[in-house]
Parts: structure tokens; sequence; C-alpha cells
């Protein structure tokens, strides 16, 4: 008679939690968006005339600031549907269409231009504090974040439910690792140059196109286009 290991059935009935799954997605989605990586170049362009405490400091506070506005549509974001009379398939396709742009521009390693606009960062270099503009937002939290951040708020069936606690917990982990890897810049420019960010960013952009055209079937499917299977 077969009997199954208890630690792999363990194992398989956590991975197939449905609180894991969500937070899975909603971790994924939203750090691939705000991508720190692909800021590194910004960045360092923006802080090089700062010395290592100026730019740990200016890396806190676009974390800080990603962080606030983030969760601020994340917590005010049922409130948001209901005030315009947006349903959630509307905006799962909307959402989706804005993150298979951005997809498809991280795919050739380069920003987009919802997050980046020509001339942020010569700009930037020159103010006293770029932090929270143009660092903050857009860089880190831009249109494709606060998107997908509203997506998923719009699937939470309850507020207080553990779902929206998965979501802020995804943001909180968003905000730490991008405060790691800007304050760490440099040193990460050195480990894997050009070459290598540009195949990271690349490899994120192929996992948030995958993952826009799911919030596009989503939205189809939620709206009665595509049958559900």
């Amino acid at each position: 008679m077969y009997l199954q290991n208890p630690a792999a059935t363990a194992l398989h009935e956590l991975q197939t939690a449905p609180w894991v799954r969500f937070a899975a997605l909603a971790l994924s989605s939203i750090f691939f968006l705000v991508d720190p990586f692909a800021a590194i170049g910004s960045f360092l362009a923006i802080t090089a005339n700062a010395d290592a405490e100026k730019r740990s400091r200016m890396a806190r506070k676009a974390c800080i600031t990603c962080f606030i506005v983030l969760t601020s549509f994340a917590l005010c974001g049922q409130l948001i549907f209901r005030m315009f009379g947006i349903t959630l398939p509307a905006f799962e396709v909307a959402g989706g269409l804005i993150l298979l742009l951005i997809g498809l521009d991280m795919l050739e390693a380069k920003r987009s231009a919802t997050q980046e606009a020509s001339g942020d960062t010569e700009e930037a270099s020159h103010k006293e504090d770029a932090g929270i503009v143009p660092l903050g937002i857009p860089m880190l939290a831009g249109p494709g974040a606060i998107s997908s951040v509203m997506v998923l708020v719009g699937q939470v069936p309850k507020f207080f439910g553990y779902e929206m606690g998965l979501i802020l917990g995804a943001i909180t982990v968003t905000c730490l690792i991008s405060y790691f890897v800007l304050a760490a810049a440099g040193r990460i420019r050195l480990v894997l140059g050009e070459t290598g960010i540009r195949i990271l960013v690349r490899i994120m952009g192929l996992l948030l196109v995958a993952l826009a055209m799911q919030f596009f079937v989503n939205g189809l499917t939620d709206l009665g286009v595509i049958a559900k299977q």
C-alpha cells in the first residue's frame, strides 16, 4: 500500500492554500512593477555627486514615499471604485493593458515612459533632494504599481480580510527590498554589470507580461466576453 510522505503532503497543502497563492501574486505583481533594479541607473545618475550617507538617505525617502503612495491607494481602493462607479473587470482590463505596455518596455531593458519621462533624470540631478519626486513617484510608485495594487484590492472580498493584510505586507516587503537595492546600487552595478541588470530586467518584464495577460483574461472572463473554463 502506497503511503504519502507527511512532509510532502504538508508542503503540497501549503502551496495550494489560497492565502499562499494570493501572497505570491501580490508580492510578484507589486515588486515587478516597482522594479528597483531597473531604477539603479537613474538613481546613480541622480545621486552622482552625493556621498554614501546622502545616497542612503535619498533611497530611504524614495522608498517611504513609495510605501505611502501604494498603501494609500490600497486603503482607499474600494472607496475609489465606489466613488467613480468602476467595476473590477473594467479595471482589470485597463490595468492589464498598462502592465502589458510596461512589461514590453522592460523586455527591451528600458524604463517605461509612465515611470520615467524624458529629462526626469537630468532635471532631478540638479535638485537638492529628489527622493520624493521623481525617485519615489513615479519611478518606484508609478501608474503600473498603483494599477496593480488597485486590481488586487478589487479582489478583496472583505476590507479586514487576510487578503488586505497580504497586500499591505507585499507593499512593505517590496519597499524594504527596494531600499536595500538602491542603497547598495553602486555595489550591485559592479557585481551584476550593465549586462546583468538588463538580463534581470528582461526576465522580470517577461513575467510581468504574463501577469498582465492574466489580469486582462480575468477581466474579459468576468465581463462574459470569454467563457469560464
